[in-house]
């Protein structure tokens, strides 16, 4: 009686301690709980899958959370889809749920899981994580009654109709327990005393006897190929080319679906294949090839071998490289190294094998390409050396109009980037010395305003109307003209306005509160115009002498013309992501780290001190103003001040003449090499702007949505519009 008596307590205690197991004990009693007494969990995974009903949202995704005493593995909302896509929600940081309901499968007796519908986002970092000693050794909160449910314990989707997450950030990266990795067995006997060659299999490719098994070595290894769609009944729509060799020649291998997550990972160039009751079919005409030629042998290109789990049932065996015999005659894999200098040698779309050393990591990027192409360059121009690793095939620059240049922008989600092109005039140029990065203004603002964070998280419409709403309502004169007050009209998925500043705020909190009274609305104006008048970033003659970190040129006709301008972008800043920072081995892991994707799941690495910011020593805010004068939009220059810098490695190095629009147009100062010359000064560069005074340019814009609410906006490049229109046919 004791025993019980003390089990008993020990439950009560350890229900009372943990909000999670509150939580799911008071939604066995109603069908959705508004939480009133908020409690912070941690996330700690965060996984994507195909989502049962893409008419909404194209993806699903599953949250597993702790309160540092259970473990629970939850729904997410499609309503708070735009919150992972913003990296918003992400794993290693805290969260409030604020309501959330219990949702019965009804596909599958016993199968039920906690829907998360409203939820608080803390801050950078969890408070919570560092105090858990094993995070993994936590039980799974299940339910009484659901305890041999599959998808709440092991690593499926919670919506059974799915057998697998996807990655978080690409369709093309293996993700879950399901991807097998490890060594063959060093034991491998095998009877290849009746093994067919590639030149006998296109003759017997139409024949309908069986094919002699197949004794081959991986020379190439392509990415994973993910085909998926809503209403497609395949468990597993994976596809994952390689290119394998024999005594003979080299053929094009396909593994097919559920053969992908058991192979792919364990299959790599140079492995030996022992493959049996395998399929042939033709190939694909229009499919490219890896280039093969420094191989030097045969390519049989009309048909490629399919493995596949049925129909028929492939068998594959991995051949360990110790039970590999000379005598079976595989060929060795071969590489084409090309030096430094042979590099400048190449023919366009060649392809070489280089051994260098590192020096340089940048931010992994996702891409996206859609619009009106055109290419921008000039004859002659030097071959870049600059190494990218890209997942789609690289896309041309695509020519925007400005009024869609918002959209561009809005549409972007975390660590999307997109280089487009607009036409327009350079109307303000301005210069800061040692700027401070919005990372360290961010944090500054959150610590005196504690309360603003919180609201980014919450999917209420009517405190966050659409961009529509936002765009169409009566906007003063003071606002579309004053950067000082200015906020970015745009909006991730209604939720919170990009690059949003707290004088912003509360200069839209004065407008609200003068639409009661005539007078406040009057002091609210001249508090604002004093405010300003104190920190304004913008261009202005008393600046100069107040701050001279601070030096600026505008155009005569801008004063004007922002006035008449319907909207205004103002650049959030300078970003550290922004600045080069060279690799070091004592920063690795954590420029690692900060260079990659937000993971999936959360490691302890994660909450490891980061290392100290960048210096940069100044850089140009650039004001450009559409061809039509409708809009206008800051984005921050970067030029390269040193051969040491990593972009150096890409640019021509031909000396010009140090002018505002030679820098736009070079990307660099002259020079870039370790002479005696010395750099002009920013005074010097400005005091040449005035040529750009109502010039037609081409601006080569970079965007790159670095998660939350920051959006970054370089320029890159500028074009004077007679010489785009002698490289480019559009």
């Amino acid at each position: 009686m004791e025993d019980n008596s003390s089990c008993s307590s020990a439950g009560t205690a350890l229900s009372e301690a943990s909000f999670l197991q509150r939580t799911l004990e008071r939604l066995s009693s109603t069908q959705c709980l508004k939480v009133s007494t908020e409690a912070p969990v941690a996330v700690i995974a965060l996984q994507r899958y195909l989502s049962d009903q893409p008419e909404a949202q194209p993806d699903s995704y599953d949250v597993t959370v702790t309160d540092g005493v259970w473990r629970a593995k939850c729904s997410v909302h499609p309503a708070l889809n735009h919150l992972v896509h913003s990296n918003t929600l992400r794993t290693g940081t805290d969260v409030s749920i604020t309501q959330c309901s219990f949702v019965y499968s009804e596909r599958r007796l016993g199968h039920g899981y906690i829907c998360i519908e409203k939820l608080r986002c803390g801050g950078e970092r969890s408070a919570l994580l560092p105090r858990i000693q094993d995070v993994a050794s936590l039980p799974m909160l299940v339910k009484q009654g659901m305890e041999r449910s599959v998808e709440l314990q092991s690593d499926v989707p919670l919506q059974v109709s799915r057998k697998h997450y996807l990655s978080l950030w690409n369709n093309e990266d293996p993700e879950g327990d399901i991807w097998t990795s490890g060594s063959p067995s060093s034991h491998t006997v095998l009877d290849v005393s009746n093994i067919t060659l590639f030149s006998s299999l296109e003759s017997c490719f139409r024949n309908t006897w069986k094919p002699l098994p197949l004794l081959v070595k991986i020379i190439h290894k392509s990415r994973l190929r993910y085909y998926g769609k809503f209403g497609l009944k395949i468990d597993y729509p994976f596809q994952a080319y390689f290119e394998v060799a024999d005594q003979s020649g080299t053929m094009s291998l396909v593994l097919w679906n559920e053969l992908c997550p058991e192979f792919y990972q364990k299959l790599s160039v140079g492995t030996v294949l022992y493959i049996q009751n395998y399929s042939l079919k033709q190939s694909y005409s229009n499919r490219s090839h890896p280039q093969m030629d420094h191989h030097q042998m045969k390519t049989f290109h009309s048909v490629e071998i399919c493995l596949n789990a049925r129909n028929p049932t492939s068998v594959v065996t991995v051949v360990s490289a110790k039970s590999v015999l000379p005598q079976w005659g595989l060929p060795e894999v071969s590489y084409l190294f090309t030096t430094r200098l042979q590099l400048d040698e190449l023919s366009n779309n060649s392809a070489c094998d280089v051994i260098c050393l590192v020096i340089f990591v940048g931010r992994v990027e996702r891409v996206k390409s859609k619009g009106k192409k055109v290419h921008f360059g000039k004859l002659n121009e030097p071959t870049s050396f600059n190494v990218f690793i890209f997942a789609p095939s690289s896309a041309q620059v695509p020519l925007v109009a400005a009024a869609d240049l918002k959209k561009e922008m809005e549409t972007l989600q975390y660590r999307e980037h997109k280089k487009v092109a607009i036409q327009g005039q350079i109307a303000a140029v301005r210069y800061t010395k040692h700027p401070k990065s919005t990372e360290s203004r961010g944090t500054e603002e959150r610590e005196q305003v504690p309360d603003v964070a919180p609201d980014v998280c919450e999917p209420n419409t009517q405190d966050h109307p659409s961009t529509a709403e936002q765009t169409t309502a009566p906007i003063s004169p003071a606002e579309k003209i004053s950067v000082r007050g200015i906020k970015r009209r745009i909006q991730t998925r209604k939720v919170k306005q990009l690059s949003l500043n707290l004088r912003s705020m509360a200069a839209k909190r004065n407008r609200r509160s003068s639409e009661i009274e005539e007078e406040e609305e009057q002091e609210a104006e001249e508090k604002e115009s004093d405010s300003g008048s104190e920190d304004a970033p913008n261009v202005a003659d008393s600046q100069r002498n107040q701050d001279s970190d601070v030096i600026s040129w505008e155009s005569s006709s801008w004063p004007k013309q922002k006035q008449e301008v319907s909207e205004y972008l103002c650049d959030g800043g300078l970003h550290q992501d922004s600045v080069s920072r060279r690799f070091t081995f004592d920063e690795k892991d954590d420029l690692l780290q900060r260079s990659n994707l937000q993971p999936t799941h959360w490691t302890p690495e994660q909450s490891a001190d980061t290392p100290p910011p960048v210096v940069c020593p100044g850089l140009y805010q650039v004001t450009i103003l559409g061809i039509n004068k409708q809009m206008a939009i800051d984005a921050v220059f970067l030029p390269v001040v040193s051969s040491d810098d990593p972009r150096a490695v890409a640019l021509p190095q031909d000396p010009h003449g140090n002018t505002m629009l030679s820098c736009l147009s070079s990307g660099f100062l002259c020079p870039l090499s370790h002479s005696q010359s010395t750099l002009p000064k920013p005074e010097e560069v400005l005091g040449s702007a005035g040529e750009l005074e109502d010039m037609h340019l081409v601006c080569i814009l970079d965007l790159c949505h670095l998660g939350g609410d920051r959006v970054e906006v370089l320029i890159s490049k500028v074009y004077r519009v007679t010489e785009v229109s002698k490289c480019t046919a559009l």
